[in-house]
């Protein structure tokens, strides 16, 4: 592949990843403007036409790995392991 065709590819890839940018924006206020008027209304459940919203309250546990960590380091880095990635970006 030449320089110029990597060039338009990656100019292509940026245009794309920023119009999802701005769809996933657009998304987000649309969704936080249908949570806002259910808290109005203090519902978790909301049926409209054929579509029914839910938005509700969920507890779960989560291990607090940093407070372990703290308390427990040896314990900690015995049962650590180190994984491999890796990353793609773009820079100008």
């Amino acid at each position: 592949m030449s320089a110029n065709e990597m060039t338009t590819k990656i100019e292509a890839l940026r245009e794309l990843e920023e119009l999802i940018e701005e769809a996933k924006a657009e998304a987000e206020t649309l969704r936080d403007e249908i949570k806002a008027e259910m808290m109005a209304r203090d519902i978790e459940e909301l049926s409209v036409g054929q579509f029914i919203v839910r938005f509700t309250s969920i507890l779960s546990n989560r291990f607090d790995t940093t407070g372990f960590k703290r308390a427990y380091a040896d314990l900690y880095k015995q049962y650590t392991k180190q994984t491999a990635s890796r990353r793609f970006t773009i820079s100008v």
